[in-house]
């Protein structure tokens, strides 16, 4: 695997590339690679022959600065964790890289996937970053696809959305969040969890499981079922910031469950943020039943096994 910091030397590569006839995978991060990193690696070797990763904490997309500040980075363990799970490429450009002196442009995803749940509690304007610096790395990449995890549900659907309104020709894959064996989402803010808040951030995951179990007993009613969740969250002492039942497209809130809909909760545990979802599928809740007490979380994805950019 190689390391490149700049567009021209990135570009200079997949040139060859292309010629050869190979096909490109993006797997864009931030960093403090985890095996949910790991799993989007090894998706992309599957479906392309040569993967570029991407290390870049972006701080447009950050609205505290104390967050960007207390983010986890350590390249080299990121390098050697990517070549370790067969990427190719690693571009780990400078800020000054991704934003030159006179940098003034700005895309944005309009609406209610970017004013809702996350829109609302951290700004639009973590899209607008969000948006901007994809947009970037897909004109310096150009892949035939780009791959993103489950977990930052929204994210996906605002880069899916982002892609088919400017006609970029690459495929969008979203791969299943990977947890630790209790239920917790992967994610790099996870080492930041200290003393009992580690034990009070499974409040996320046992709300999701609170809701499928609820499901599958027969409620679809959206306010009975958040009720529930709720109280799983009380049980560890944790206030979301944002627990909600919404359309998995569009993001409008659901009155009933009838068919899949997105469950999505953020909150804060100590200092830490944290975000997960599941989706909620009648068909597959009920015939389930979960009668072992211990659901999987969210309809198809394996626990231990396949995810944040």
């Amino acid at each position: 695997m190689r390391t490149l910091r700049a567009v021209a030397e990135l570009r200079a590569a997949l040139a060859q590339t292309r010629r050869a006839g190979r096909t490109i995978a993006l797997v864009p991060t931030m960093g403090f690679l985890h095996e949910g990193h790991l799993s989007l690696i090894a998706a992309a070797r599957d479906q392309a022959d040569e993967v570029v990763v991407s290390l870049f904490v972006n701080p447009a997309q950050f609205d505290e600065a104390s967050d960007l500040d207390a983010y986890p980075r350590d390249e080299a363990r990121d390098a050697g964790l990517a070549a370790q799970a067969g990427a190719h490429l690693l571009f780990a450009p400078p800020v000054q890289e991704m934003y030159p002196a006179g940098f003034t442009t700005q895309v944005r995803v309009q609406g209610p996937l970017t004013e809702e749940l996350e829109g609302a509690h951290r700004g639009a304007a973590h899209f607008h970053g969000v948006t901007t610096v994809v947009t970037k790395l897909l004109n310096m990449v150009a892949p035939d696809v780009a791959l993103f995890g489950q977990k930052d549900a929204q994210q996906t659907l605002v880069i899916q959305r982002l892609v088919t309104d400017l006609d970029l020709p690459v495929r969008i894959e979203v791969a299943p969040t990977i947890r630790e064996e209790d239920g917790l989402a992967r994610s790099s803010r996870n080492v930041r969890l200290g003393g009992d808040d580690r034990r009070r951030a499974l409040a996320l995951s046992r709300a999701l499981r609170a809701a499928e179990q609820a499901l599958a007993a027969g409620t679809s009613d959206a306010a009975t079922l958040l009720a529930a969740a709720r109280a799983a969250m009380d049980d560890f002492d944790v206030e979301p910031e944002y627990l909600a039942l919404v359309d998995p497209e569009d993001l409008r809130p659901v009155a009933t469950v009838d068919q899949e809909t997105l469950l999505a909760v953020a909150a804060r545990v100590g200092q830490v943020r944290l975000i997960d979802n599941t989706v909620l599928s009648p068909e597959l809740h009920h015939r389930r039943g979960y009668a072992d007490g211990d659901p999987p979380l969210a309809a198809g994805v394996n626990r231990t096994d396949p995810q944040e950019v």
